[in-house]
């Protein structure tokens, strides 16, 4: 067994004003991909950090399988760190690299080598071990990286943004490599990412962070249908989910030309008299003129099955007010008003709308996402 436990762990460095990661309550399954993602400065890092016995765990305890590790020394945890510089050694071969855990452990040459070629095989790497790394590309460097970590044979990996050095198409390549290795190997993998792309893509399970709290854990789908909060709401999904405030009147909140109806549980689950819609680019669909939101296009992004508007929405009446909510989820509306505000919209690539017009948009009611707009928190169904 090798799953990981974090139990109510926090880490509070001296002389913060508060903790870098708080009360986390977090259990990754044997042989499970789990990715840890979130803004800078969230605490993702030293998540992994404490993991690793790498940063001193204030409170709480941590387990690897069945053992407190929480003071165990970083030696002794049986876990391979893939770092996103390499940090591989220049005058050694890529053979050399990728043994030289090994060879301190005291492993005998055969079994080194052994090791080594197995774990080069896997990796495509077998061509390269002889070459130093200078002569190798960024991505082969990674897989070396990997390949060092791989013959270790660790109870878990622990990979702390290995990609953000990888040009565009080589991330792609390289995330689809390390994702369907970690599966094959069954390692129990924890990963940090400022990337939700990659961890939309890599991740059995993600979890999202912000100013050091876990704000949910769930799977890929669930986290992108069901957000529990504005905030993840807003997190996840490229381009980010459009999040509009609106009044609620009598039980419903008035949205554009349209109502939303809210139940009797979710009235009572809200706190004050306005609400938060969320709707993705792509539950936006054209409407007839008069009906639903009237967006000006201010750039148009062209990906030629699909493309992007980019704009903000056009006056309305008075008795259709609705104020697109600041990109920060959960901050007050600017006073500005709606029109200073960006909405991105995904249409057919074929005749999108041109830069400078008005159109009309609907959502798809059934994918609407609501929040209390004073907490942030998702609204009961």
């Amino acid at each position: 067994m090798s799953a990981v436990r974090y139990d109510n762990v926090t880490c509070q460095y001296p002389g913060a004003e508060r903790p870098s990661v708080a009360d986390m309550d977090l259990t990754v399954a044997d042989g499970e991909f789990l990715v840890l993602v979130g803004p800078s400065g969230c605490g993702k890092s030293t998540t992994l950090r404490m993991l690793a016995g790498l940063e001193d765990v204030t409170e709480g305890r941590i387990f690897i399988g069945e053992k407190d590790v929480t003071h165990v020394p970083s030696r002794d945890r049986d876990i391979a760190m893939v770092f996103q510089n390499y940090a591989l050694y220049p005058h050694m071969t890529v053979a050399d690299n990728m043994g030289f855990a090994l060879k301190i452990a005291k492993v005998p040459p055969e079994e080194r080598r052994r090791r080594v070629e197995e774990a080069a095989k896997i990796l495509d790497l077998t061509q390269y071990l002889n070459r130093k790394p200078k002569a190798l590309s960024g991505g082969q460097r990674q897989r070396v990286a990997m390949g060092r970590a791989i013959v270790r044979s660790p109870q878990v990996f622990l990979m702390d943004e290995p990609l953000s050095n990888l040009d565009a198409k080589l991330r792609v390549q390289t995330r689809t490599q390390i994702a369907s290795l970690t599966r094959r190997l069954g390692v129990t993998t924890v990963y940090v990412t400022h990337d939700q792309v990659e961890a939309m893509t890599m991740g059995d399970r993600v979890a999202v962070l912000r100013d050091g709290i876990l704000e949910q854990v769930d799977t890929p789908r669930n986290l992108y249908d069901r957000p529990n909060s504005e905030f993840v709401a807003g997190f996840i999904g490229s381009p980010a989910m459009n999040i509009f405030r609106a009044e609620v009147r009598e039980g419903a909140a008035v949205f554009g030309t349209l109502t939303v109806a809210l139940t009797k549980t979710q009235q009572e689950a809200l706190t004050g008299n306005r609400i938060s819609i969320g709707i993705r680019p792509e539950d936006l669909h054209p409407a007839p003129e008069g009906q639903g939101l009237p967006i000006i296009a201010d750039v148009v992004e062209e990906l030629g099955a699909d493309a992007y508007v980019y704009g903000h929405l056009a006056p309305v009446t008075a008795a259709n007010t609705v104020v697109l909510a600041d990109a920060t989820a959960g901050a007050e509306p600017s006073q500005e008003g709606p029109g200073v505000h960006e909405i991105v919209v995904r249409t057919g690539g074929r005749v999108p709308p041109r830069a400078g017009s008005t159109f009309w948009v609907a959502p798809n009611m059934d994918h609407l996402h609501l929040f209390n707009s004073s907490t942030g928190a998702r609204l009961p169904d």
